[in-house]
């Protein structure tokens, strides 16, 4: 097991890029090796990317997530993974992401890559294109604010921000399930209905 640790200077509130980096389904915008990220609910995932130029595909499961601190996850089948992304106010307009991967090559082709530290290589690459992304925009692409804590059953806090409208977290819930997620018309959001707001491709991007 490989173990990746970068990190990030971001001129963005703390809020601002925890919010955007739970929109895991535009990874593909700003992550080279991402070619896609569904969510199929608000503690699982299906990835299809590149390691080190060989194409993998894995199911991951959100283990620990708190609002402007940290995501973590696992990789319940295909290639093995764990990671943690953790976010910390230097000041009110600034905030440090870190990225702390452990990676399981698998074949020759990725020990090797592995070994030329390519996918280190890669994971700075990707910050450093996340943070060209999210300093772009200047505000999230949507935002989900619930908390999943290691040992839930399934169950999980669900609210939204509108990054427009100023609107604070947790805003909607609902008792066992998912609220629904909002639309927003000038960033082409679409209510999927899994508590995750999505948005569609976005021609300003």
């Amino acid at each position: 097991m490989s173990t990746i640790e970068k990190s990030i200077t971001v001129d963005i509130p703390v809020t601002t890029a925890y919010n955007q980096w739970t929109q895991f389904e535009t990874f593909p915008k700003f992550m080279d090796g991402v070619e896609r990220v569904e969510q199929l609910d608000d503690k699982h995932l299906h990835w299809k990317a590149k390691i080190a130029g060989v194409s993998r595909e894995w199911d991951a499961e959100i283990v620990d997530q708190t609002p402007d601190e940290r995501i973590s996850w696992r990789a319940t089948d295909g290639t093995t993974n764990v990671g943690t992304v953790s976010f910390a106010s230097s000041d009110p307009s600034t905030t440090q992401v870190t990225l702390r991967l452990e990676v399981e090559p698998e074949g020759f082709v990725e020990k090797v890559g592995d070994a030329l530290h390519l996918i280190d290589h890669e994971v700075e690459k990707d910050l450093a294109n996340f943070k060209e992304f999210v300093e772009a925009h200047g505000y999230e692409t949507g935002a989900w604010r619930g908390d999943i804590n290691p040992g839930d059953a399934g169950t999980s806090t669900t609210g939204f921000t509108d990054p427009l409208l100023g609107g604070g977290a947790g805003a909607a819930s609902t008792e066992g399930g998912l609220a629904p997620a909002p639309t927003d018309p000038l960033l082409g959001g679409t209510d999927l209905g899994a508590g995750v707001k999505r948005e569609d491709d976005d021609p300003r991007i």
